[in-house]
């Protein structure tokens, strides 16, 4: 029996460590890693790829090790099964020392052989069977580009030979009587975490399956025959739409013909599928698990006695592979139509094999395309070429469904030059049928504007639902459900599925999920309504304009509403809206402000940034800065390293270079410095006032900002015509900011999903929205508007970031009673703001149109309230209490439910309350705002946290503070202590921080350093992939260092006329991953471009035999100040301490380490030595290394010595 969830988690292992086998087999093998580079340029020559080498190798070694391990799954899967005898790699029972004879009696005959060529044979005899040529073969299987090491192979073996001590048999077992090969899909999706993320693998559930199969196959069969109809699926992954259209075939075939022989109606059911996948293990699956269930119906029981059969499958690109048809209008994109778009293969793709698929076309369309962007630069342009509808940062959906309809059957009669309504559909006969499963982020984005708005109308499109709320396995983004025909629009309306609801809970069945029920239920019943959908045949030009807007039970003829009865669109009222900036690398050029101070960076080097997730409640959180390389009239400056920022930006200079802007140029090519922002909107800085907001929140999030800041592209700013007041900014910031708007927006903006990117099912109120700017120009402002309250709220807001923990510890020493102080006016400031925000939500009521007197309060009479004490939230919290409502919206926001009105309210307070709970009942559309999805969440971290980290920052600040490092000397963190004891203010802070008066000073400040420590030496930061990587930035700088003496490409630069330094003719290094440093600590630091953020610099292996506590230096130190800090420590270890060569080695080769910086910035002649500090360092660690018996490549090549238990 198979355990399809411990099989994967095992397989996930040995498919990484099979990585790592063939990554070193790679480097060892003689001429292996020549043949892999020259794959590699071949992909590139021939357009198929545009990553970075060590990236696209990555992903390939990941591919090789998947096909080897799928290879044998498949092999122990048929051996297990009865199908191929006997058994060579395991089996249950007997069969697993049959298996173990097998292998000793190929040793027998060949002695010289280890376990690789054993597996090689075991895969090349089952190749040798008819029925397995096109899943082993070296042309079809990737098992064969690369082998694996004996060692690996070995342990392929062994890991197939494990048994379970708990019951003696063995781990896996493959033995299933029903052939049931539903667990190859959760390797498909799962099995390597690289190859998932690469191409989005995702399985399509069997129900949804089902569902687009019975509205694309069964029709095409009632109209075409079962006889004629094929259906395809171009990116058909593990094959769950081609097997189930295989089965209602077959079924068919065998109704109708009982006397043709089983294994032809299999074959002629095979005839009926076909299949592509850009992902060639996924169609390694595919073929076996049809094979496997043609076998089953073909009554075929020995594979040896099983024919040839013949399966549709190819790998390949559908998208790059396809004819360009007559049709699609795109010929003029540098290919003829009809021209064959075979270029450059990968081994496993197979000409005749895609042009025999994918140029021909199909009675049934299916699909479940990838839902992401496109990250390979290559293939975005190639896509972007070959597919008209692809505009700006495209998803995936965008080529495939333009695929999908040059797959589908034409039309007979069709002419495709003229998108109007047909008359009648007499002449509209023998259209394929499209189905597909998608990303709905086309609908909004602003991506999708253009396949809305130009392709779309072409399109018989017949149906749209929205599967956002249902609950479907593994399916975190958003969903839809298209269907359509290969025709022009043959009726004038689109039945439309719109949710009102998601999923209430994760249902025990996912087919019988409440809202994916209604769906099922409803679809045919035009103007059905129910709990979680409504259905409406909308007209068809509602489908022809973006965005889209799905929202059911009224949602979207209340959005219609706003729109109509506003005053004027906010793009009337202002002069911009959109982006300020964009760095193109934030890693880089983003810094916390301790960080800048510490690297030497002034006030005029760096801006105030702000981002998205900082703008929150009418204010702004704490803010790091970022370098800013221009100068007060916002032109770059000059190109001379002497500018402390471009000091600060110079080890990145090739990845700041070769940043990619739009159209795939590089920042240099496109005629920008090397260390300019890849954008920055000058005139949207020259004046101060603006209005910026969250670009992606759950909640709409503006506020008004007066100067001084930069605004990355998370937070897009309104800009107002020059002159304009402040009075004027808070006009438009009240309706922007109410739950009105808040309700627009989403009808209109791109929902990304809940938390972590998933589309929450049960309740939409912490789904995130992507607030782009182009539709934010439309949002409709009222007739009359709500200044008074709006400027209430910016007055409590200001007030409010005054008494935040982080402000607080500015202003002076935190003590206790400030602190408590504080927190109660905080508490105060924010309740009175949550009830302004309310009155100012029913105020915008009426500013709409929506009522015609609102029950508001006047504005010095609105008393506080807390979270749960508004009308919505009373509503939930009596719902609650019916049992009517499950929510944890009261426990996610830290507040109560309550049923009943405060004691404490006035009684004109209470009486407009209970009026808004009776206009929410009867007004359906005050019902469908006052919800939790449109009311502000006010969801602040707690103010211990705040304090807690605020704190913190205070203390570690303290400890850098240079009064504590009068000299260049490390310290040891007892000795750091001793230091700090005498340090009233210290101790005071530290007491609120510990929260005790008797604490550990000397732990505390080993605690608080070593969290905020990196080590000197790369062999103790990086894991062995971080140590590649960190070889390949040393030989960038190398080549940085060359190009700024006018000796290497790029020296030349591009662009306006700069002189070196440009980086184009150096190769990009690979940025890091969190997996690639050994401590989690080291990544939060440094991230992927390896910037020291750190405070402090930790030098392990320095620690002095009476003194075992961390020894540190601070990080603000140059490189010059650092090796006097390590040398100084070397040579009283060495003099003073008695050290051997064992032990002096890191710190020596720590100083090793500096020696290019030293001579890079600091090797101008010192007037005492003669000579430049570089120099003067490289000779002594020279005669040092000597004086040890070391060579530079022994210091180069330390390793610390694994401790032992209890050492």
């Amino acid at each position: 029996m198979i355990d399809s969830r411990a099989l994967l988690q095992d397989c996930q292992k040995l498919v990484s460590r099979l990585e790592d086998d063939l990554r070193e087999h790679c480097a060892e093998v003689p001429g292996l890693a020549t043949q892999v580079r020259e794959r590699y340029d071949a992909a590139r020559r021939g357009s198929r790829t545009g990553l970075a080498y060590e990236v696209w190798l990555t992903e390939y070694l990941s591919q090789v090790a998947v096909a080897w391990v799928l290879a044998s799954v498949f092999a122990r899967f048929l051996e297990d099964n009865g199908l191929v005898d006997p058994p060579r790699l395991a089996g249950p029972g007997p069969r697993l020392g049959h298996a173990r004879d097998q292998r000793s009696l190929f040793f027998q005959r060949q002695p010289a052989a280890s376990d690789r060529e054993y597996l090689q044979a075991v895969f090349r005899d089952l190749a040798e069977l008819p029925a397995m040529r096109e899943l082993l073969d070296e042309g079809h299987s990737s098992l064969w580009e690369l082998p694996l090491s004996a060692d690996g192979a070995a342990e392929v073996v062994k890991f197939w030979h494990r048994i379970d001590p708990a019951t003696g048999t063995l781990v896996h077992d493959f033995t299933d009587p029903e052939w049931n090969t539903r667990f190859l899909g959760d390797l498909y999706q799962d099995l390597s975490e690289s190859v998932r993320k690469r191409y989005a693998l995702l399985q399509t559930p069997e129900f949804v399956e089902e569902f687009i199969l019975d509205r694309t196959l069964t029709p095409a069969i009632r109209e075409f025959g079962y006889q004629e109809v094929r259906l395809i699926d171009p990116a058909c992954g593990s094959g769950h739409f081609l097997l189930g259209a295989f089965a209602r075939l077959h079924a068919l075939w065998c109704a109708e013909n009982p006397a043709i022989h089983s294994r032809e109606l299999a074959q002629r059911a095979l005839d009926g599928v076909a299949g592509v996948d850009l992902n060639p293990f996924a169609v390694a699956i595919a073929r076996f698990r049809l094979l496997l269930a043609a076998l089953r119906v073909g009554q075929v029981e020995r594979l040896a006695d099983a024919p040839g059969f013949r399966l549709h499958l190819a790998v390949g690109d559908s998208l790059l592979h396809g004819p360009i048809r007559g049709d699609t209008g795109r010929g003029h994109q540098g290919r003829l139509v009809g021209d064959d778009p075979i270029g450059h293969l990968y081994s496993t793709e197979h000409a005749d094999e895609l042009r025999r698929i994918l140029h021909r076309q199909y009675h049934a369309v299916v699909a479940n395309p990838p839902y992401i962007t496109v990250s390979d630069p290559v293939l975005n342009r190639a896509y972007r070429e070959r597919y008209d509808a692809c505009s700006g940062k495209y998803a995936l959906v965008l080529p495939f469904l333009e695929c999908l309809f040059d797959l589908a059957l034409k039309a007979e009669g069709r002419d495709s030059a003229r998108p109007e309504l047909v008359e009648g559909r007499a002449s509209e006969v023998g259209a394929g049928y499209i189905g597909t499963i998608v990303s709905n982020s086309f609908m909004k984005r602003e991506f999708g504007k253009k396949l809305i708005e130009q392709f779309i109308p072409r399109w018989d499109l017949t149906h749209v639902l929205d599967t956002s709320g249902a609950y479907i396995p593994g399916h975190g983004t958003p969903t839809a459900i298209l269907f359509a025909r290969n025709r022009r629009p043959v009726d004038a309306v689109v039945r439309a599925v719109m949710g009102i609801r998601g999923e209430p809970s994760a249902p025990e069945d996912p087919a019988r999920g409440r809202v994916w029920s209604e769906i099922v239920g409803l679809i045919d019943q035009a103007g059905a309504q129910g709990e979680f959908v409504s259905v409406s045949d909308v007209a068809r030009a509602r489908f022809s304009s973006h965005p889209w807007s799905l929202g059911g039970g009224g949602a979207a003829e209340l959005r219609e509403k706003l729109e109509e009865t506003a005053r004027c669109t906010l793009d009337a009222s202002v002069e911009s809206v959109g982006i300020t900036s964009f760095t193109l690398e934030d890693d880089m050029y983003v810094t916390p402000i301790s960080v800048a101070r510490r690297r030497g960076l002034g006030v005029r080097d760096v801006r105030p940034l702000v981002v998205g997730d900082a703008v929150r409640d009418w204010a702004m959180g704490d803010l790091d800065v970022v370098v800013f390389p221009y100068t007060d009239e916002f032109k770059p400056v000059s190109d001379n390293p002497e500018q402390a920022c471009l000091l600060y930006l110079w080890p990145a200079r090739t990845c700041l270079a070769n940043s990619r802007m739009f159209g795939n140029q590089t920042k240099v090519q496109a005629g920008l410095r090397w260390y300019e922002f890849g954008r920055l909107t000058v005139d949207k800085l020259r004046t101060p006032l603006s209005i910026t907001f969250a670009e992606v929140a759950t909640h709409n999030h503006f506020v008004l900002d007066r100067g001084g800041k930069v605004f990355k592209q998370t937070a897009p700013v309104i800009k107002l015509p020059p002159g304009a007041s402040v009075d004027d900014h808070l006009a438009i910031l009240g309706p922007i900011n109410s739950s009105t708007g808040c309700f627009w927006m989403q009808q209109v903006f791109h929902n990304k999903g809940g938390p972590g990117g998933a589309c929450s099912k049960d309740e939409k109120w912490h789904d995130f929205y992507q607030h782009d700017g182009t539709k934010m120009r439309q949002f409709p402002l009222p007739r009359t508007t709500p200044l008074e309250r709006a400027r209430r709220l910016d007055d409590l807001a200001q007030q409010l970031s005054s008494l935040e923990p982080s402000a607080l510890v500015t202003q002076a020493t935190p003590t206790r009673e400030r602190l408590r102080t504080a927190e109660a006016e905080w508490h105060r400031v924010r309740a009175l703001m949550i009830a302004h925000q309310e009155e100012l939500d029913w105020e915008c009521y009426r500013c709409y149109g929506l009522l015609d007197d609102a029950p508001v309060a006047p504005l010095e009479d609105t008393p506080p309230l807390a979270l749960g004490q508004r009308a919505f939230e009373i509503a939930m919290a009596r719902a609650m209490a019916r049992g009517e409502l499950a929510t944890t919206w009261f426990e996610r926001h830290g507040s109560t439910p309550i049923a009943d009105f405060p004691s404490d309210w006035p009684a004109d307070y209470r009486r407009r309350v209970q009026r808004r709970l009776e206009l929410t009942e009867s007004n359906p559309n005050i019902r469908l705002i006052e919800k939790p999805e449109y009311k502000r969440r006010w969801n602040t971290e707690p103010w211990n946290e705040r304090l807690q980290r605020a704190l913190r920052g205070w203390l570690l600040d303290r400890l850098e503070d240079r009064k504590y490092w009068p000299e260049y000397r490390l310290l040891s963190t007892a000795r750091l202590a001793d230091r700090l004891r005498a340090d009233p203010e210290f101790l005071q802070v530290a007491e609120l921080y510990r929260g005790r008066p008797d604490f550990d000073l000397a732990r505390l400040v080993a605690e608080l350093a070593v969290d905020e420590a990196v080590p000197f030496l790369p062999v103790l930061r990086y894991k062995p992939t971080g140590l590649r990587k960190r070889a390949e930035w040393e030989r960038t700088w190398e080549l940085q260092r060359a190009e700024d003496e006018g000796q290497a490409p790029g020296a030349s630069g591009q662009g306006q006329g700069q002189g070196q330094g440009q980086g184009q003719g150096i190769a990009v290094p690979p940025k890091y991953a969190s997996a690639d440093f050994l401590k989690s600590t080291y990544w939060r630091l440094r991230g992927k471009l390896d910037v020291p953020r750190e405070r402090f610099v930790l030098y392990p292996h320095a620690e002095r035999d009476a003194d075992p506590s961390p020894v540190l230096g601070w990080a603000g130190w140059d490189h010059l100040e650092q090796a006097r800090a390590l040398a100084a420590t070397y040579v009283e270890r060495k003099e003073s301490e008695g050290w051997d060569a064992t032990r002096l080695t890191p710190l020596l080769a720590g100083l090793l380490e500096l020696i290019p910086w030293l001579k890079q910035w600091h090797n101008d002649p010192d007037p005492d030595l003669g000579q430049g500090m570089g120099d003067y360092f490289d000779g002594f660690v020279q005669e040092e290394a000597r004086a040890l018996g070391l060579t530079l490549d022994d210091l180069r090549q330390w390793k610390p010595t694994k401790r032992g238990r209890g050492a």
